[in-house]
């Protein structure tokens, strides 16, 4: 299914709610402990309509901050609210928002019809049948409704548990590592509907630890590391902060002694070190240094056999957006 063909299946939907006022999820000062241990600390951040990437290794607190946004945890310190009401110990948000956890939660000896249609019975809509159909078609399961969630794999089985969390129409979505056992086509599928819900109006928050889904789905980032939120924002702004960030390759070449006299001297390299194992080269600007780097070694006659990023772990970048 294209996106244009996604934004047609949504637009009943669309109608159906156009009367009901956006929804805005607030967190104020929010922290979250398990006894000596953070989780969470001090997180304040709005989100509003619109799709909004929560970026983070593993580790970072991402589960835990989706978790009391939807009501499952009370935050330790500070208040998260749905639309002005507090999410903890209030059933009545769920009817405004829908939660896909990254644990599989599923009764696999059901089909994905049984499933979602319990979903949408438990919700109370006045037409399960009707909107377990149209949250099936939104996630492309029709062909595969009537099998037994046991045989899905595990792309199939999150799309399933995407449709049971849209059953009800919430103006609030939030997914954990959603794109996790997605092939290519799901995944492309995926974002298409994603984006589409953005665009009609629901606030739209995935959490991935992975720069590139958020890239391709959302504008808006919030970047999350070690319990704190580092960065917040246009995700062209947060990238220019990662790639403008202090860089270290490792580098082997047939002279790594003459090549690091000659690299001392370029702009773009703060500081070189040598030893049995080659280079090790800290550049202040990525596109600089890789592209001043061949130019160097073909003018001294220098073939470079090995160039690594030393420090291109997600928490190295994260890092590094902490301190800045």
């Amino acid at each position: 299914m294209s996106a244009t063909s996604t934004e047609r299946t949504l637009s009943p939907t669309a109608a159906e709610s156009s009367g009901s006022a956006a929804s805005t999820l607030d967190l104020a000062g929010v922290s979250r402990w398990y006894g000596n241990v953070v989780a969470v600390n001090d997180v304040t951040m709005r989100l509003g309509p619109g799709v909004t990437g929560l970026l983070g290794p593993n580790g970072a607190g991402k589960t835990t901050l989706l978790h009391m946004m939807a009501g499952f945890l009370a935050p330790s310190r500070g208040a998260v609210t749905l639309d002005g009401a507090p999410t903890w110990r209030n059933p009545g948000v769920y009817r405004r928002l829908g939660l896909v956890s990254e644990r599989e939660a599923v009764h696999t000896f059901l089909t994905a019809q049984e499933f979602v249609l319990a979903s949408a019975k438990l919700h109370r809509l006045p037409d399960p049948e009707a909107a377990t159909r149209r949250a099936i078609a939104l996630v492309e399961m029709e062909s595969a409704q009537d099998r037994r969630i046991g045989t899905y794999s595990k792309g199939m089985r999150q799309r399933t548990r995407v449709a049971a969390a849209l059953v009800h129409d919430p103006q609030v979505l939030l997914l954990d590592e959603p794109f996790n056992g997605m092939d290519p086509r799901q995944r492309l599928h995926m974002m298409g509907l994603l984006h589409s819900l953005g665009d009609a109006g629901r606030t739209i928050l995935f959490s991935s630890h992975i720069l590139e889904e958020v890239e391709q789905v959302s504008g808006t980032v919030q970047v999350m590391v070690a319990g704190r939120l580092a960065a917040s924002g246009d995700f062209r702004t947060i990238r220019r902060l990662m790639t403008n960030r202090p860089h270290v390759f490792a580098v082997r070449s047939t002279d790594d002694r003459a090549l690091a006299v000659a690299l001392i001297a370029e702009p773009s390299v703060t500081g070189v070190e040598l030893d049995r194992n080659g280079l090790t080269v800290r550049a202040g600007d990525y596109g600089a240094f890789t592209r001043a780097l061949p130019k160097v070694a073909l003018a001294r006659g220098i073939r470079v056999r090995q160039l690594l990023p030393a420090d291109e772990s997600l928490e190295s970048v994260f890092s590094y957006l902490v301190e800045a």
